[in-house]
């Protein structure tokens, strides 16, 4: 999901999405608690670095006035366990769209909750480069440091071998990242389906509804890419998930069919639980009190009910966890009522961790007429997930 500059540079809205006015109806779930409660202040800066948001003028957008000496730390659109509690958390393209990220870079960062102090530090992280010239078109800088200009990565995973692995929504394509941030391979397009940035023109997909959702199977040998956007000619509201063999590098051409509750809502990001099952974050267009849906599914590829689309179940209503401890000091029941939720991650069979992207400056889902910080949740289900013990090990 990406955010549009509103004209004259006043509040930046999100638009891309229309706001449903009823949500589809559902078989109330078990109620999901929040366990742990940690945030990123949205003014985070990485010291040092270089001036941002030249584009966005000068009028106070939710109270923070753009241009910015360096480069904030936000926009998380994907999330990567570590073994020692930490997690690298990828940042977006930036401002929302091409024409005002390019002094967005595109970054890998080391980030660390201590829930005890409800606080996420950052303890650094890595710029994504292309010093070998392997994207094919003419990228923004000349030193070939990626910015919000050049790509849009939405989605990451990581490798057996410790590389990375990123979506992205102007191809849309799948990038292969090294350890240090150094693109390894050309961008893999999705044969067939090309966003509006896909240089090839011909579009047949909605800008940045590209590669929101990736996720490595359990054997390590393949990647589901799942569509934010359904692709012209499609059923409206359904999502394409895509496989991709890492050994051939190639997308195999075996796809399943995902249904949004509405063809108005979107997905957030995808995680694998076994070999056929995967949460999905799924939620509305709106934010705060207006927020009418946001969820994480359990779906499931076998498809028992035989309607060529994944069986999907409810394992969090994201606007309904139990608080009675008030974890945080936050509410009971607590809320996570942001346009995009872009982060879920498996902590163990029976909890997951979440994660906001709060498009700074823009998004204002938690108090209205200021910048949303990124919010650091974890979440106890009502029941196990049964993973496979590759997936809860896997680090």
């Amino acid at each position: 999901m990406r955010r549009t500059l509103a004209v004259g540079l006043t509040l930046l809205t999100v638009t891309a999405l229309a706001t449903p006015t009823t949500a589809a109806p559902q078989k109330t779930p078990k109620q999901a608690t929040l366990t742990n409660f940690a945030f990123l202040p949205a003014e985070t800066f990485l010291p040092g670095s270089e001036p941002s948001g030249a584009a966005l003028g000068t009028t106070p957008i939710n109270g923070v006035t753009p241009p910015f000496a360096d480069q904030p730390v936000q926009g998380f659109s994907g999330l990567v366990r570590n073994s020692d509690g930490t997690f690298d958390a990828i940042s977006d393209n930036g401002y929302g769209t091409k024409a005002n990220s390019a002094d967005f870079l595109l970054r890998i960062h080391r980030i660390a909750p201590d829930f005890r102090k409800n606080t996420v530090d950052v303890l650094g992280g890595i710029t994504l480069t292309d010093p070998n010239g392997h994207i094919p078109f003419p990228l923004t800088r000349p030193d070939r440091v990626l910015t919000g200009a050049d790509i849009d990565v939405e989605s990451v995973t990581r490798g057996s071998d410790g590389t990375y692995w990123m979506g992205d929504e102007f191809g849309p394509y799948l990038l292969h990242f090294d350890r240090a941030g150094r693109l390894l391979a050309p961008p893999v397009p999705l044969p067939g389906v090309r966003a509006p940035e896909n240089p090839e023109g011909n579009p047949n997909l909605g800008g940045s509804k590209g590669f929101e959702g990736i996720t490595l199977s359990p054997d390590g040998r393949t990647i589901n890419a799942l569509l934010e956007g359904t692709v012209a000619g499609d059923t409206p509201g359904t999502l394409r998930l895509n496989e991709f063999d890492i050994a051939t590098n190639r997308f195999t051409g075996k796809t399943w069919r995902y249904r949004l509750e509405d063809p108005n809502f979107a997905i957030g990001d995808a995680i694998a639980v076994d070999a056929n099952r995967l949460l999905v974050i799924e939620r509305d267009s709106a934010q705060g009190a207006d927020a009418i849906v946001k969820r994480v599914y359990l779906a499931d590829k076998r498809d028992r009910d035989r309607d060529g689309e994944l069986d999907k179940t409810v394992v969090a209503d994201l606007l309904n966890l139990a608080n009675p401890k008030r974890v945080g000091g936050q509410a009971d029941p607590f809320k996570f009522p942001f346009v995009t939720i872009e982060d879920v991650t498996i902590l163990d069979d029976r909890t997951i961790a979440v994660l906001n992207d709060n498009n700074f400056p823009s998004s204002s889902g938690r108090t209205p007429s200021k910048p949303d910080n990124n919010e650091f949740i974890t979440v106890k289900l009502a029941e196990n997930l049964h993973a496979d013990p590759r997936v809860l090990r896997r680090r």
